[in-house]
């Protein structure tokens, strides 16, 4: 199957077919009538046009279209309404609560046509086969799906980077169309661990993808050296005006995530040129999938921050085409292109009124008209939760080795915001041996847990500020890692969540006073439920509920759980061998010598 769907070049037969049609000799199979075109080539809106279809390209493109009109053929009147390239995100990580045919069942009716997501949270946990297994749910659907390889930069050093063996194969996938976002500081602490895979990729004329947060100057400038391409990390109009003068192509976010696009807005007041600034979702969740819709929403959002309609549409179409070098034949409207288009009340309004993907009306007016294919994931990809043995209460306990003393000196993970942290050095008190938590002072335990290599590997810490006053909290797909992550102020309640998970084969989990109050189960890699996503969301909505009668208040608790072992955001992070400082990458232990 690789490769059915990826075919992004005509060939002589269809050449043949689509000259045949533009010169009247045969007819196309839908044609498109009385529309306005947004040319994303020329910047324009072009009234009274027409577009005609045959298979799934694009053969003729004009006012008058006529000759292209055949008995059989489709004909769809647009009556003066405004039709748009199909949108594209450029960068997203789809192996993230939903498997993929329920996740486009929900989004293709908006307008996407083409997604472009990581597979940075499948490596980890099941390895080359999964993510092949991954790679084959992409294809063969209603519209185009690409994938970047992991870059795989991680705190954890049994996850850590890509064999070049298997980095190899991957480049040579067509739908693998670049490396992954590889977060700077990873890659100048370990250039060993990056740089063949950075050269594998750009002798495949593959891109690199970026990650730059916190990165200036020179620093920036070394990062882009080394072929990176594009960041998705600006969150300013001076962080992006920068990155745009070095060559970059700079992705604004506007996802569940991060909303970062009216602040970027501001670029707009330096008059320069926009033809490399990407719209993108860097990730959407259940509840925003089904409340805001997909890139329809971002680009809606550009629009209302100021930026011009076409540019807007550009940014989510041509600029993002031609940065993966898919621009011969996705991006806009034209003979010769796929037919990818969308039909909106006008250029102000990104509402779908009729979408269009590989010749094929997939969905009308909010309906959709073909599904995606469902996948049959394997028997390997179902069970990625090896746990050695069944924990208890003991397993999370932290012993202080012949100290004498009531109170030991220990680093503690300190939530500064929902998602950032720092390191605080406490004194803690001691009790037979065991370091103990106050009830009152916001501290909790937190543990990493590995669940792929059978291990029994686990490192429990304290965290504080968190808001956790009662119970525990775990889930299965903690960032960047092969690690199951809990949380909690009862020893018990943590065996119980861990143990839980380990039986649903993957999840989220809350624990009270011994029993399950909440849960999703995330079977696939442990990382995706086969719910609807308006399940999913329900689920998900009555956790953060849960977790917020436990004290927290996080907008999203376990998003703030699940990214405490990811290397990428500021600063003390944990995994299943230790704290690791992200400043200079160093493993650390819990208790901190005098």
């Amino acid at each position: 199957m690789e490769g059915k769907r990826f075919s992004l070049h005509l060939t002589a037969q269809e050449m043949q077919a689509l000259r045949q049609v533009a010169l009247g000799i045969e007819k196309a199979d839908i044609v498109v009538v009385n529309a306005r075109l947004v040319n994303v080539y020329t910047n324009e809106i072009q009234d009274n046009h027409g577009v005609a279809i045959k298979g799934r390209w694009i053969a003729l493109v004009g006012p008058d279209i006529s000759a292209a009109i055949g008995r059989d053929t489709i004909i769809i009147d647009a009556l003066g309404k405004t039709v748009i390239p199909g949108l594209i995100d450029g960068h997203t990580h789809l192996a993230s609560w939903s498997t993929i045919h329920e996740f486009l069942n929900q989004s293709m009716k908006g307008g996407t046509t083409t997604i472009i997501t990581e597979t940075m949270e499948v490596f980890p946990v099941a390895g080359y086969e999964g993510v092949i297994d991954f790679l084959e749910s992409l294809n063969d659907q209603p519209i185009k799906l690409f994938a970047t390889a992991a870059a795989m930069a991680s705190i954890s050093r049994a996850a850590m980077g890509i064999p070049t063996d298997i980095m190899q194969q991957l480049a040579r996938r067509r739908e693998i169309i670049g490396l992954g976002e590889s977060y700077w500081q990873s890659v100048f602490q370990s250039p060993e661990v990056f740089q063949s895979n950075f050269e594998t990729m750009l002798e495949n004329k593959k891109t690199l993808e970026g990650h730059s947060a916190g990165a200036r100057g020179n620093k920036l400038s070394a990062y882009a050296a080394m072929g990176i391409s594009s960041c998705h990390e600006p969150t300013t109009a001076e962080d992006t005006l920068e990155r745009l003068r070095l060559g970059f192509y700079v992705m604004a976010r506007e996802g569940s995530i991060r909303r970062d696009l009216k602040s970027i807005s501001r670029i707009l007041d330096n008059h320069i040129s926009l033809r490399r600034l990407v719209l993108t979702t860097d990730s959407i969740s259940p509840s925003d999938l089904l409340e805001l819709g997909y890139m329809e929403y971002p680009v809606q959002k550009a629009i209302d921050c100021g930026f011009d309609p076409v540019t807007a549409i550009q940014m989510a179409t041509l600029n993002v085409a031609e940065h993966f070098a898919l621009d011969h034949a996705i991006g806009g409207i034209a003979p010769g292109k796929m037919a990818d288009m969308v039909i909106i009340p006008d250029p102000d309004t990104i509402r779908a009124e009729y979408v269009i993907s590989n010749g094929r009306v997939i969905a009308q007016d909010g309906e959709l008209l073909i599904s995606a294919r469902r996948h049959p994931y394997s028997s390997k990809s179902l069970d990625t939760i090896r746990l050695s043995r069944k924990l208890t209460a003991n397993d999370f306990k932290i012993r202080v080795d012949n100290s004498p003393e009531a109170l030991v000196k220990v680093r503690v993970i300190d939530m500064v915001t929902d998602l950032v942290t720092r390191e605080l050095i406490e004194d803690v008190p001691v009790f037979d041996g065991e370091v103990i938590c106050p009830k009152a002072g916001g501290l909790a335990k937190i543990s990493a847990i590995d669940r792929i290599h059978g291990s029994g590997k686990m490192f429990t810490g304290l965290i504080r500020n968190f808001g956790l006053k009662f119970g525990a909290m775990a889930c299965s797909a903690a960032w960047d890692t092969s690690c199951i992550i809990v949380m909690g102020v009862d020893d018990a309640d943590m065996a119980m969540a861990v143990n839980r998970i380990h039986h649903l084969k993957g999840g989220v989990v809350i624990c009270e006073n011994n029993k399950i109050t909440g849960e999703l189960a995330l079977p696939v890699f442990g990382i995706l439920s086969e719910l609807p996503v308006d399940q999913i969301a329900g689920h998900l909505k009555e956790i953060k509920t849960d977790a917020k009668r436990l004290g927290v208040d996080f907008p999203d608790p376990i998003l703030s759980l699940i990214a405490l072992t990811g290397a990428a955001i500021p600063y003390l992070r944990i995994c299943e061998e230790g704290l690791v400082n992200l400043k200079d990458g160093k493993t650390l232990g819990l208790f901190v010598k005098n």
